[in-house]
């Protein structure tokens, strides 16, 4: 069976795909969003919910002040979900830490800051505390942490309630989402245009295709003339159970969610699709939190998952238009929550080519041929 699509078509219903239609709604488009299968890889489902600057960008200055641009445009962003949607996100941006429990590490972090840092100019904020004067200024942390970095602008949300946030805003400006619509295949029509293949036998078509389907863009990118391969990263997660007293800090690595309950992450590892949570991380997950703020010794885990990073080559953001096939784009990064108020605003402008189009040529996937040239 045949269908006549909306003029745009968003291959990927995840964090970067609805906020990516979005940005074209409110720029007046058509636009569908194509939702896979339940048991894909759903990076939106398990990722922790930061927004988070420090040390992003620190050898690659476009990211840098990409963030940074990102972290100033969230407040208005999570206000404008909650007026269309009546969701809050729980959008908290107290700052956040760093912490570090070895002194060489730290160092290092101190000298990607200061790169940062003259990267974002006058914009940049942050400060970093030795141990002495964190637990001077902090009660509860441990005796081990050497120190920490802080930055004023970091902050995080609910990550499934902004997920549901953002698919409700879609619908509400007029997008169609539909959901368990694989793509298994995409055909560039002589005329123009583009057929997709569904895996249920299914073909739609639209006039042009945005690729935002995380790690099914690998199966995908190359029908679209794209050079990118993106990859897995597997990340593990633990929950706690939900506490009464609020933890004095956020940080990249714990973060207590607005339901009580304390997550704690951050760890990295190449796993291809595992996704599976391993006891010897929990258990390192574990001491680190317990050695940043003892007070978590005796607080009761009750959740555990594995979730996989959608990375590119490099770990940046890609903002790719087809050479071959005019019409395609490829959207894929590993801060969909951080970005989001990009993708959901100035980067339509860059799809649309408006004026004023931000200038994305330095995330262009030619960096990567560029480098294996070299």
């Amino acid at each position: 069976m045949h269908h006549r699509t909306p003029e745009i078509t968003i291959i990927g219903g995840g964090l970067v795909g609805l906020s990516v239609a979005l940005g074209l709604l409110g720029a007046g488009q058509r636009v569908q969003v194509l939702d896979g299968a339940d048991n894909d890889a759903r990076a939106s489902q398990g990722n922790f919910g930061l927004i988070w600057g420090q040390g992003k960008g620190w050898d690659f200055a476009p990211y840098a002040n990409w963030t940074m641009d990102a972290l100033a445009a969230w407040p208005g962003f999570a206000r404008q979900l909650q007026e269309v949607t009546g969701i809050d996100v729980a959008l908290d941006q107290p700052g956040g830490y760093e912490f570090f429990t070895d002194a060489e590490e730290m160092a290092g972090f101190a000298a990607e800051m200061a790169r940062q840092a003259d990267h974002l100019g006058h914009r940049a904020r942050y400060e970093m505390l030795n141990g002495d004067d964190l637990r001077s200024q902090m009660a509860g942390i441990g005796p081990e942490v050497a120190g920490a970095s802080f930055s004023p602008s970091d902050g995080h949300v609910n990550p499934l309630r902004f997920l549901r946030a953002l698919r409700c805003s879609v619908q509400a400006m007029g997008g169609r989402v539909t959901l368990g619509a694989t793509v298994s295949a995409i055909v560039p029509q002589p005329g123009g245009g583009f057929a997709l293949a569904l895996a249920d036998g299914g073909v739609v078509y639209s006039a042009q295709v945005v690729l935002c389907a995380g790690l099914g863009s690998a199966s995908l990118a190359g029908d679209l003339g794209f050079i990118t391969r993106v990859k897995p990263q597997l990340g593990e997660l633990l929950i706690t159970e939900k506490l009464g007293d609020r933890l004095p800090f956020l940080s990249s690595t714990i973060r207590q969610v607005d339901e009580g309950g304390v997550q704690i992450g951050g760890t990295k590892a190449d796993a291809g699709l595992d996704d599976r949570e391993s006891l010897r991380v929990m258990s390192g997950l574990a001491r680190h939190a317990v050695t940043v703020f003892p007070a978590l010794t005796d607080v009761r885990v009750v959740r555990a998952w594995g979730a996989l990073r959608v990375m590119s080559p490099d770990g940046y953001p890609v903002y790719a238009k087809s050479a071959a096939h005019p019409g395609a784009f490829l959207v894929t990064c590993h801060s969909g929550v951080t970005l989001a108020p990009l993708h959901a605003s100035v980067l339509a402008d860059w799809i649309l080519n408006t004026s004023p189009t931000p200038d994305l040529e330095a995330f262009d996937e030619r960096r990567f041929a560029l480098s294996h040239a070299a």
